[in-house]
Parts: C-alpha cells; sequence; structure tokens
C-alpha cells in the first residue's frame, strides 16, 4: 500500500517579531512542518504499519523549506521519501494553485498511490480547502474531519466524531483523506530516527511555469493590544468578578 501525505513548511510563529507599527517580521523565524500535518504524517506512519505500506511525504513550500533540518524532520517521522516543490511565489499561492502543484507531483511521483492523507488546514492561512481541491484536481472522493481511519480491502473505513455521535464511512480507494488534529498524536523523533533520515531519498525542484492563481495580500497587521482595565476587586466580592469576566467574554 501506497499512502502519500501532503506536508506544508511555514514560519514558526513563535519566532515572528511583531513590530511597533503591528507589521509581522519573518526574517528569523525558523522553518518548520505545520502543526497540523504533523498528525496526518503520524495517521500515514501508523498505517502504513498496520498494512505494510510505505509513505510518501509531498511538499509545496516556499523557497526556506529547502532546508536540511527540515527536511529531516519531515523523514525523521516514519516517511520513507520526500518530494517537494520549493518557489517563492507558492508563498502566496491559493488552495487551487497548491493543489495543481501537488497533483503535479504526484503524477510524477507517486501516481500509483491507494490514499493521500492531508491536515485539516495549514498553521498559516488555515483556509482548509486544499483537500477538496486536490481530490478534484484528481478526481478522486474525498473525505474531511476525519479522527480515525483503517483500511479494508480496497476501501478505507473513516470515523468522523461530530457533536453527539460518531460517523463511520466507507470510502474507496484510490482517496484524499482531510484528518482532524487528534487522529493520532505525532511522535517526537529520537536521534536513531534523525540519523537514518538523512539518508532517505528526498528531491526538491523549483516550480514548472507560473502559478495560475494566488491570494493578493494588502497588508497584514497583528490586532492592536486592548489597554488593561486595571479593576481591581475586593476579596470576597465573587458576583462582581464572575459578571466581569462574563462581559469580557461577549
Amino acid at each position: 500500500m501506497k499512502i502519500v501525505v501532503a506536508v506544508k513548511v511555514v514560519a514558526d510563529d513563535q519566532d515572528i517579531f511583531v513590530s511597533g507599527d503591528r507589521s509581522l517580521d519573518y526574517s528569523k523565524a525558523r522553518q518548520i512542518i505545520s502543526t497540523y500535518d504533523t498528525n496526518a504524517i503520524e495517521a500515514a506512519a501508523q498505517l502504513a504499519a498496520d498494512n505494510d505500506g510505505t509513505v510518501v511525504a509531498i511538499s509545496a513550500s516556499t523557497t526556506k523549506a529547502d532546508d536540511t533540518k527540515v527536511k529531516k524532520d519531515i523523514l525523521s517521522r516514519g516517511i520513507d521519501e520526500l518530494f517537494m516543490v520549493a518557489d517563492d511565489s507558492l508563498e502566496t499561492a491559493d488552495s487551487y494553485a497548491t493543489a495543481q502543484v501537488l497533483k503535479g507531483i504526484v503524477d510524477a511521483n507517486a501516481s500509483d498511490y491507494d490514499l493521500i492523507l492531508c491536515g485539516d488546514g495549514s498553521a498559516d492561512l488555515y483556509a482548509g480547502q486544499v483537500d477538496v481541491q486536490l481530490a478534484a484536481a484528481l478526481d478522486v472522493p474525498v473525505i474531511n474531519e476525519v479522527t480515525g481511519l483503517k483500511v479494508e480491502g480496497d476501501k478505507v473505513v473513516v470515523e468522523r466524531t461530530l457533536e453527539d455521535e460518531v460517523e463511520e464511512i466507507e470510502v474507496p480507494l484510490p482517496a484524499v483523506i482531510s484528518v482532524s488534529p487528534n487522529v493520532a498524536t505525532p511522535r517526537i523523533p529520537g536521534m536513531r530516527e534523525i540519523l537514518a533520515a538523512g539518508k532517505k531519498p528526498s528531491s526538491v525542484e523549483g516550480l514548472a511555469g507560473a502559478l495560475e492563481t494566488k491570494v493578493e495580500v494588502e497588508d497584514i497587521k497583528a490586532p492592536e493590544m486592548t489597554p488593561r482595565k486595571n479593576e481591581i476587586f475586593a476579596e470576597g466580592d465573587i458576583d462582581a468578578f464572575a459578571a466581569a469576566v462574563a462581559e469580557a467574554l461577549k
């Protein structure tokens, strides 16, 4: 069984500096795997282990993603091979354009896939649309918000945890599945896995041609800081404190 997992590389939000004019400075931000994709990677690795399969990671990111530490981090999490398209124009790619690039990677390197797993959104834009756009481009079924999955013959049985019930759905393979963060707890790679990752095959190429569509960014600002009220409550004045908290949460 061949499982493909889509991985986006983003700036670590802990390293993003907010300037005095509320603009964001990414210059010192290191590149990391998008948080939601680590859950998808772990789900793919577990599924491959249970079904004698292999896992191929695909990525459409900026040139900053072509970093040895980032690629080792991806490959040390149960991934067998990595195919990446790295181009700075992908920073403003919309969901459709990103899906088209990922489709090109799949067609060229993993056309015999059985299943493609995606996180339920990226840690930067969180549009949550690449999975459905990719499935449409590949002309295969898609289902999202999956909290559990297993392979049974030529289909995958998925669970979706709703507000008051757990829904079970059978999806024929091949398919694209978008998983929720609680589908699997990401592993923490050890030194052995990190060293082994350096010997695994990976390929990084530039973007072939121009993007068909992109996001036009006018401005990005951090939220304005709300001034503190400096409101002090007397000891035992629980009702007033509770009322103030309730008003603040409205």
